[in-house]
């Protein structure tokens, strides 16, 4: 096939489409040689650009210029080589439309039945420590996303292909069928074709807002499908796990699966909860969330104490749990966890002979953390609601020592406060209302979810039971009466720590002061709804 040959040799109806003229035109070359190679084997004249052109033609690919089809060069510097009528007549021509014919045929329009295309690395750029605003804008393809979209739109008698997954597909399809694709495939290319550009345009989108303002008037992000999960929340409802377009880490981010059945929904939402907790602590770190809350979180000299004393909290609760640590498994603390029923297991590494010993629990997810990256704290929460989205900053930080006020006569000793510090950093992600009391860096009560924080108090003393004497307590929120704060202290609990702010302040001060204990004031609350 040559160029300029006669439109009306073409084919008339998409019934009778077939790819004769091909452009190729792309950023990421990964199997472009091979997939042009399989074109022309099959006939098809192949038209390119710029560098995918010379690696072609080095290839030893007959290639015809961008510059050859339009009858216009290729200019300042590549950004202007595709945006030609002559180029998009041919892509956007209805071909059984017999006024579109006449038009082609008038102006020598050529049509080009089938695009592959991949755009300039914005999203990369834009990720780049130390990339420039003008190596960023650089890469915002423009051409490109038109072709596409053009290829697209008209489907019927184009093909859009975008990803080097679909070579192979494309070409046995084409081999099989005498050059043609199925009116379905075309269908399936072009929305795949459609949701790339739409990411695309949304990592330039965001972008420049993020530049500009922390909320915008439009709030853009894309997500890409990561897992098929078995089902929902509950067995009855599908489900699938999305990440979100360049964002710089994920729960699932180099996270290896040793082991176990595959994740579930829930399964998820308790991980992330964990790891966020988890990243709480320097020190070995060990802990359980069941239901999106944790039922027991220690830290300890290693592992198997931090699970022992974490487990100890609330055995019952954590059983079927989510257990979290952020050290490596040996075969010893393998042996023990073997013992307990646990959904998932999340750890920083494994010894060979422990992952021996967690694979006789064929069930038990065993997930090998990989990730060294620290997530974006910076990025927005996100918690979608019926027909919207609710957008905050995160609840990121904790506050320091130097930045709380001791509101009682008698101050914390070194000793409370660090239980008060572990308590609070736990206290954080319980959900709320939330009560933690904590001894020798480790829970032994969480009060979680609770519509009275009166209630979640008792019920962070029941899982206690008799071992409070001496630890500390925490409260997400202030308490509004010293009622609640009056529990606590008759169980023998000498360290508390709130927020603050009630008008009734002075009442909960009074009553710790006659208890002799000490409350220290954070001035910030940790809601977790």
């Amino acid at each position: 096939m040559q160029g300029g040959e006669p439109v009306s040799v073409l084919q008339p109806t998409p019934a009778d489409w077939q790819v004769q003229r091909a452009l190729l035109s792309v950023s990421d070359k990964t199997g472009i040689v091979e997939f042009a190679r399989g074109l022309a084997e099959l006939g098809v004249e192949i038209i390119s650009t710029g560098g995918t052109a010379r690696e072609l033609t080095q290839a030893g690919i007959p290639v015809r210029s961008i510059s050859d089809l339009t009858g216009f060069p290729e200019i300042m510097d590549g950004r202007v080589k595709t945006l030609h009528p002559k180029l998009y007549a041919g892509l956007l021509a209805v071909r059984d439309n017999p006024e579109h014919l006449q038009a082609a045929q008038e102006h020598q329009v050529e049509f080009v039945d089938l695009v592959c295309v991949n755009l300039y690395p914005f999203e990369r750029t834009a990720a780049m420590r130390g990339a420039s605003d003008g190596e960023v804008i650089e890469n915002i393809d423009i051409g490109g996303p038109t072709m596409i979209r053009a290829a697209a739109k008209n489907h019927a008698f184009a093909a859009p292909v975008v990803s080097p997954e679909s070579y192979d597909a494309v070409l046995a399809e084409l081999r099989e069928s005498g050059r043609r694709l199925s009116s379905s495939t075309r269908e399936s290319l072009a929305a795949e074709a459609f949701a790339y550009t739409a990411r695309y345009d949304t990592a330039i989108a965001r972008w420049f807002q993020e530049k500009r303002e922390d909320f915008p008037p439009l709030f853009v992000r894309a997500y890409e499908k990561v897992l098929e999960l078995p089902y929902g929340e509950n067995p009855h409802q599908r489900a699938a796990y999305y990440e979100q377009v360049g964002a710089r880490t994920h729960v699932l981010s180099m996270v290896s699966q040793l082991g176990g059945k595959p994740l579930s929904f829930n399964n998820l939402l308790d991980l992330d909860a964990g790891r966020l907790l988890l990243s709480e602590f320097q020190i070995p770190a060990c802990v359980i969330i069941k239901h999106n809350n944790p039922c027991g979180v220690a830290v300890a000299s290693t592992a198997l104490e931090a699970y022992e004393r974490a487990f100890a909290c609330d055995p019952m609760s954590a059983f079927g749990g989510i257990v979290c640590f952020n050290r490596s498994i040996d075969r010893q603390l393998a042996q023990v966890l073997v013992g307990q029923f646990i959904e998932v297991l999340f750890a920083r590494g494994y010894e060979d002979d422990a992952v021996e010993v967690l694979q006789e629990k064929p069930n038990m997810r065993i997930l090998d953390d990989g990730e060294r990256r620290s997530p974006n704290m910076i990025e927005p929460q996100v918690r979608q609601v019926v027909g919207g989205l609710l957008v905050q900053d995160r609840d990121a930080d904790l506050e320091e020592r130097g930045d709380m006020q001791v509101v009682t006569e008698r101050r914390p000793t070194e000793a409370e406060w660090q239980q008060l510090s572990f308590a609070w950093k736990v206290c954080k992600h319980v959900r709320s209302n939330g009560i933690v009391i904590a001894r020798e860096l480790a829970t032994i009560g969480v009060g979680a979810g609770q519509m009275s924080r009166v209630d979640a108090v008792r019920l962070a003393l029941e899982k206690a039971r008799d071992g409070v004497a001496g630890g500390a307590m925490a409260s997400d929120a202030y308490f509004p009466f010293p009622d609640a704060p009056g529990l606590a202290l008759d169980a023998g609990i000498g360290a508390i720590i709130q927020p603050g702010g009630s008008v009734r302040d002075h009442e909960t001060v009074e009553a710790v002061d006659r208890a002799g204990g000490t409350m220290v004031f954070t001035s910030r609350r940790h809601f977790l709804h």
